[in-house]
């Protein structure tokens, strides 16, 4: 291999499909951010999205929404799949030939994705997958919740051997902590590319505190969905007594419950901006008790500001949080419940571990993840030139196999 012939000068020309963009939520986040970095360092890109509800879809910018239709079918609080996704296909088609990208990247087997897809395979185009959400343990969690626990391990297998299938039409994958890459690797024989997240140190500061009482604030952020495992709060605010709260900041079903159920809790619903970032400052220690969530930015959101968190040693959160420096990570459930109640009984150990977590997310930036992920698009691409064993993988998925994957 004669490196100067696979050498790039220039950013990759790119066409993104993302699933979600103006919800609460972190995978929006980091595309927000994407967008941010690419338009302040004029990078040739394509980004196809929904709109927001009830707004008119803008298409300009190198910006092309869609509006979904009343065909929607919602899976979660802020986030539908829309069963006529298909309608859009000639259009967009025609606008990314247009565009002419050397790589087209999916964030997942939502309907923008499978869109995107299809369209990648029309056009000979290298695919990327990105994974976000660990669908096969949401699908699980909340068939126990709603009482079928015995359905819940089979679902969890069949969800999951449906979107390695779905993978596997990647010619390359991204994912957000180093588990997943494992499993993706070994699950789809593809390559895959750490695409971690960031944190603005400058939005998210302990600066923002304007608490002067001696009560001990526990705070949560997130969606307050089963699958979040947020019916913990409730547990640990039974085991304590003295002086504290619970400010519970998201949506979703299990709102209610929680605010029937915890303790001494304030739950005013989602914040953003400023009253986000007041909010996290104003938190003595941050709970997360999730097992699914493949990287966990509120977390490192609480850590910019100041907060230690207490987190479970299942999916990406574990990655962020030193064991005992930072915060603590739980191995179950029990655990985690005396770990949040020995921060509220240990102030002195409660603020040690602040300090620290917040020096710690000063080493997470957007722009470095940003820059990392142009320099894969850069390796995919002379790849598929041939100068390296990535083209051993051939072309993407036919489009004939892509309309029998659904």
């Amino acid at each position: 291999m004669e490196p100067a012939a696979c050498a790039r000068t220039a950013q990759p020309r790119v066409a993104f499909f993302s699933d979600c963009y103006h919800e609460v939520n972190g995978v929006s986040l980091t595309y927000r951010q994407l967008e941010r970095f690419i338009r302040a360092r004029e990078i040739p890109f394509f980004m196809v999205r929904a709109s927001a509800p009830g707004s008119v879809p803008q298409r300009n910018d190198g910006v092309f929404e869609i509006k979904r239709s009343r065909a929607a079918v919602p899976l979660d609080s802020d986030f539908s799949f829309d069963l006529m996704f298909a309608r859009h296909h000639r259009q967009i088609r025609d606008a990314v030939r247009e565009f002419e990208p050397e790589v087209v990247h999916i964030t997942g087997p939502g309907d923008i994705g499978i869109l995107g897809a299809w369209i990648a395979a029309e056009l000979k185009i290298p695919l990327a997958i990105s994974w976000h959400t660990n669908l096969h343990e949401f699908a699980a969690r909340r068939l126990a919740r709603l009482g079928f626990g015995g359905l819940a391990g089979i679902a969890e297998k069949v969800v999951l051997a449906a979107a390695v299938r779905f993978y596997r039409i990647g010619r390359v994958l991204f994912a957000p902590n180093p588990d997943l890459l494992s499993m993706l690797r070994s699950r789809t024989g593809r390559p895959a590319y750490l695409m971690s997240r960031g944190v603005d140190t400058n939005m998210f500061s302990p600066a923002k505190r304007t608490r002067t009482d001696a009560s001990f604030t526990f705070g949560y952020v997130g969606r307050l969905t089963p699958e979040k495992n947020v019916r913990q709060l409730a547990r640990l605010s039974s085991m304590l007594d003295g002086e504290f709260r619970f400010l519970i900041l998201g949506d979703g079903g299990e709102r209610n419950w929680l605010a029937a159920n915890v303790a001494k809790a304030e739950l005013p619903g989602v914040l953003r901006g400023e009253d986000l970032a007041r909010a996290y400052a104003n938190m003595d220690a941050f709970l997360f008790p999730s097992h699914t969530d493949t990287f966990g930015n509120v977390v490192l959101e609480a850590m910019a500001s100041g907060v230690a968190a207490v987190v479970t040693s299942d999916g990406g959160p574990k990655f962020l949080v030193e064991n005992g420096i930072t915060g603590y990570v739980a191995q179950n459930d029990d655990e985690w419940l005396r770990l949040a109640a020995e921060l509220y009984r240990n102030r002195e150990a409660a603020r040690a571990m602040s300090i620290a977590a917040r020096e710690q997310a000063f080493t997470y930036s957007w722009d470095a993840v940003f820059q990392r992920l142009f320099e894969a698009y850069s390796h995919i691409l002379s790849e598929h030139a041939g100068c390296n064993p990535l083209s051993r993988y051939g072309a993407n998925a036919a489009p004939g196999r892509m309309r029998a994957l659904y």
